[in-house]
């Protein structure tokens, strides 16, 4: 009787029960989704921010002259030796394919980037040295050397013919620098499948590729980098490169003699070294490409189709400068150090 009276009488207890127990089931669901949402939001907030990226006008309101600073510097060495712009805008380069802008280039020791082979012949370090003392004296501990590195690389085309482009900020210094890490650039005799491998592995794809290289359009090489396209090619007597035009070659045979001094200097660009646009691909095309991984583009189907719209007069000239500015910006953003990574070194041949 009893079981049945409690049965009974109390089946609206027997649904309240129900009910908190499924309403406690749903707080306690609402609980775990909303600490399951925390942790994602937490998570996509980390991911955000370790994949922070430069932006323009970063230094606005902290530094307003910086861009103006630097391009004086720039347009000073310039003047005074032209051949400051090619120097600032390899540098760019080097220090990007190696462990990402940041600088590493500049600091100097027996072990550094700026001590190995590849980076032997770079010019222009001075002229970031002279930026960034002024860039400390008007904003100190503001301006990064690796933004400094990346103003100086478009103000040097700016200052040859090429058209501008708006280069974003925000980079930090590196702290590590090491000459072994130089195995990472491309090479002046690289394979084209080198060449795409290298690049690639920052990123940058065979489009990519074709327009950065067109930074030879302004520029020489030594001759020890070039000789032995001419005399005994792979090792077969009396050879010469087949890349090579063979009009050309007695023109780069008196610039570069067999057993002359390897330093010669030789323009890239033959007839334009100092002046920035697509006659490099006009060039290469003709057979006139003058280091052995140039030529290459286009006697290699891959990335010829990539130089053919850069190549002739009319728009060809006006699309190259688009794309290189395009492309400066992306190599810009290779492996970044930016927010709490590095530091903002108060010279920049030297970490603090």
């Amino acid at each position: 009787m009893t079981h049945r009276y409690i049965s009974y009488i109390y089946p609206e207890a027997l649904i309240v029960m129900a009910v908190i127990s499924s309403f406690n089931k749903t707080l306690i669901l609402l609980a775990l989704l909303l600490a399951t949402f925390t942790t994602l939001t937490q998570g996509q907030q980390t991911r955000v921010s370790s994949q922070a990226s430069t932006r323009v006008g970063f230094y606005r309101s902290t530094c307003p002259r910086a861009e103006s600073i630097i391009q004086s510097a720039v347009q000073s060495a310039v003047d005074t030796n032209p051949t400051i712009a090619p120097g600032l805008l390899r540098m760019f380069f080097h220090d990007c394919f190696v462990n990402g802008c940041d600088a590493s280039i500049l600091i100097e020791g027996g072990t550094t980037e700026k001590a190995a082979g590849p980076n032997s012949l770079l010019r222009g370090f001075e002229v970031i040295d002279a930026a960034k003392t002024e860039l400390e004296t008007a904003c100190p501990g503001v301006v990064s050397c690796a933004d400094i590195v990346a103003l100086a690389a478009r103000d040097s085309v700016v200052l040859t013919g090429g058209r501008s482009w708006q280069v974003p900020l925000g980079r930090r210094d590196g702290l590590v620098s090491e000459g072994n890490d130089t195995a990472n650039l491309p090479a002046f005799n690289d394979p084209m499948d080198v060449q795409i491998r290298k690049f690639s592995d920052k990123g940058l794809n065979i489009q990519d590729l074709v327009t950065l290289v067109g930074a030879h359009t302004i520029g020489t090489s030594a001759c020890a980098f070039i000789s032995y396209r001419l005399y005994n090619f792979n090792n077969t007597a009396n050879a010469t490169d087949p890349d090579l035009n063979p009009a050309f070659i007695p023109q780069l045979q008196a610039l570069c003699p067999n057993g002359g001094d390897p330093l010669t200097r030789v323009a890239l660009d033959t007839g334009s070294e100092g002046s920035f646009g697509n006659s490099f691909y006009d060039n290469l095309r003709n057979g006139r490409g003058v280091i052995e991984s140039d030529a290459k583009l286009w006697s290699d189907r891959r990335t010829q189709r990539f130089v053919q719209p850069f190549v002739g007069s009319g728009q060809s000239g006006s699309r190259f400068n688009s794309e290189f500015g395009r492309a400066m910006v992306k190599l810009g953003n290779t492996e970044l150090k930016t927010g709490s990574q590095g530091e903002i070194r108060r010279v920049c041949t030297a970490i603090n």
